[in-house]
C-alpha cells in the first residue's frame, strides 16, 4: 500500500469518469458515478462532489 497525498483518489476518479465519457460515450452517467466510487473508494462527500460535478456540466 502506497500513500497518497489527500485528494488525489477523487482526482483519479474525476480523470477517469472524464475519460470514460469522452471515449465511450457512456449514457448512464449515475452508474459510472457508482463505479467509480467503488474503484476508487471514495468517500460519500468524495462521491457527492463527483455527482455534482458530472450534472452540472
Amino acid at each position: 500500500m502506497t500513500v497518497q497525498p489527500k485528494g488525489e483518489d477523487l482526482r483519479k476518479a474525476v480523470k477517469w469518469v472524464s475519460d470514460k465519457r469522452k471515449y465511450e460515450q457512456v449514457k448512464n452517467v449515475k452508474k459510472l458515478i457508482d463505479e467509480a466510487c467503488l474503484k476508487f473508494n471514495l468517500s460519500p462527500k468524495d462521491a457527492e462532489f463527483l455527482a455534482r460535478k458530472l450534472f452540472t456540466t
